[in-house]
């Protein structure tokens, strides 16, 4: 059978030298942990499962351009006398031949068109309060001639014509005196500053229109205009 030889109880001081060795490898450790946690702290964000917002929205500005489709920026209202006499050769012009004068008033309409803007027309800032917008050149809208102010101011006809006209059952036409007298009108659109009023007033209406946006600063800028492009 074994022998027990001795038998003694643990030391006391053995005892507690154990929960001492324990604390004091535990305080080691969160002296370690403090630095290194408050390094962590730094780098992690504040909500690291936040959300991050892209936005990629088309520019209200452009839509509110492309609504417009056509913007009549401005209108002129021109007027010209035709007088067109017509003779016939070799004879009096009591007897044959014809003068009208003609009094054609018109409008003509400069308008800048938007249907064909792309998003690269509007430039906004970073921070969205200005903004550069590109346009084409106003362009002039076909004359049109008010028949309530145009009228013959005299008609004088020879012989011939009056006596054809009182025998006959054609009425007189005058539309080749109008045609004429619309080319006229149109010329003088073309030589007036309507397109510069309708570059004018196109920005007002687009500074107004941005600045009830949010966006403080615009600068508008067309393009060149055939005849100004050489």
């Amino acid at each position: 059978m074994p022998t027990l030889l001795s038998s003694r109880p643990a030391s006391p001081s053995r005892r507690r030298r154990r929960p001492s060795l324990r604390l004091v490898a535990a305080g080691a450790g969160l002296a370690l942990l403090v630095p290194v946690g408050m390094q962590i702290a730094d780098w992690v964000p504040e909500n690291p499962f936040g959300t991050d917002v892209v936005d990629r929205s088309t520019t209200p500005l452009l839509l509110a351009l492309e609504d417009l489709e056509e913007y009549h920026a401005a209108t002129g209202t021109f007027q010209v006398v035709v007088d067109q006499e017509k003779d016939t050769r070799y004879v009096p012009s009591f007897l044959s031949g014809e003068r009208v004068q003609l009094l054609a008033t018109g409008t003509t309409d400069a308008y800048v068109d938007f249907s064909t803007l792309d998003a690269g027309a509007v430039t906004l800032s970073a921070d969205g309060t200005s903004a550069t917008i590109d346009l084409p050149a106003p362009r002039l809208d076909e004359t049109r001639i008010d028949p309530r102010e145009s009228r013959v101011l005299d008609r004088d006809r020879g012989l011939v014509q009056r006596v054809g006209d009182a025998v006959g059952d054609d009425p007189v036409d005058d539309s080749e005196l109008y045609a004429l007298a619309e080319d006229r009108l149109t010329a003088a659109a073309a030589g007036s500053d309507l397109r510069e009023r309708a570059e004018t007033n196109t920005r007002a209406m687009l500074t107004g229109l941005a600045r009830s946006l949010g966006v403080d600063e615009v600068e508008v800028r067309f393009a060149e205009t055939a005849d100004s492009a050489g």
